[in-house]
């Protein structure tokens, strides 16, 4: 049981921390406009998860490592594309985002599967 708890506080631990990259990078990091963006409603998708994930949800994981994949195009895309700052926070967002889906696929995969009757 230990490799499920790890495994889940992992999982919601770089939910949150990317939850916070995404802000801080769209509002006063590197925002695409000087004073903020728009773009930092990208953490919206972000949110709806996050609840199941602290609860331990195993539907939450399922679907949330699929959502997770969007954001680890997007910081694939800039990294490859920005320049300086945001490119690097960029890399950190991709990061965060394989790091969430291992974790979450570690999660699911360390759960007892039920067996049919």
């Amino acid at each position: 049981m230990k490799e499920n708890t790890r495994a889940a506080n992992a999982c919601a631990a770089s939910l949150i921390a990317l939850i916070f990259l995404c802000l801080a990078w769209e509002l006063w990091l590197a925002p695409l406009r000087p004073g903020g963006s728009w773009l930092a409603l990208k953490i919206l998708p972000l949110m709806a998860p996050l609840f199941g994930i602290l609860r331990n949800r195993v539907y939450t994981f399922q679907w949330s490592s699929m959502l997770i994949l969007a954001y680890l195009a997007e910081g694939a895309v800039r990294a490859w594309s920005d320049r300086g700052l945001s490119a690097q926070l960029a890399f950190a967002e991709a990061l965060l985002s394989l790091f969430f889906f291992v974790t979450a696929i570690i999660y699911i995969r360390s759960l007892p599967r039920a067996t049919p009757d």
